[in-house]
Formats: C-alpha cells, structure tokens, sequence
C-alpha cells in the first residue's frame, strides 16, 4: 500500500533514482494505491545529465509493493521493495526496467511495460 509521502524506488532507467508520492489518482477519497494504480510523484533523486530532473512532477505506476499482494488462486507475492516506473501518456519514459514484475501489470492493460521486463512474476 501506496499513500502520500510514500518514498520510492524508480524500476527503470529514465535517470530518477528516488521519488516521493504525493497524491493517489482515482478520486479524492482514494487513499492507498497498490500494484497497478497511478500516482503522482516529485522527484528526489536524479542521476545528471538525463530526461528526468530533481524536483520534477511525474506521472508513476506502481509495479511492486512491499504489502503482501493476494492472487485469485490463494498465492500471495511480496516484493522486498516499493518501486515505480515513470510515465508519459500510458507509456513508460525509459527504455529498459529493473527487477521482477508481477503479472498484474499485463492484465492492466500495461503490455509495453511487460514486454521490457526482465521477468514476470
């Protein structure tokens, strides 16, 4: 679970390392987001020379969560991390992603996100 002021970890390679959310999309009463939600985030940590710079507002999609995410079948999956990957109109900014993904994200209608991955959980 997601909420404001959440820091997190950035799955791909658009040069932000850190960001921190500052608002859950989804209506004025939604207060957590989880794995497949959008969220809105201010950078924190930049690498130099690259798209994204320190104090930025971006687009983010949450693709792990430290919260135990529970499957239709009974299995649960828990990620050691709270990550995201930056967005541009639905797409993702960088070129490649980091770390493992779950399944949900495909089934979220997020393909090009799944097909950079380097493995889905």
């Amino acid at each position: 679970m997601i909420q404001e002021r959440s820091i997190l970890k950035v799955a791909d390679n658009s040069g932000a390392k850190i960001v921190r959310c500052f608002r859950v999309l989804g209506g004025s009463r939604k207060r957590y987001a989880c794995i497949g939600d959008i969220v809105i985030a201010s950078v924190q940590v930049a690498e130099p020379r690259k798209q994204v710079k320190k104090k930025d507002k971006v687009q983010a999609l949450v693709v792990r969560q430290h919260s135990p995410l529970r499957r239709k079948d009974g299995s649960v999956v828990r990620f050691d991390d709270n990550a995201v990957v930056l967005l541009d109109k639905k797409e993702p900014r960088g070129t490649r992603i980091f770390g493992p993904i779950p399944r949900e994200i495909k089934e979220k209608g997020y393909e090009s996100i799944a097909s950079l991955a380097e493995e889905l959980v």
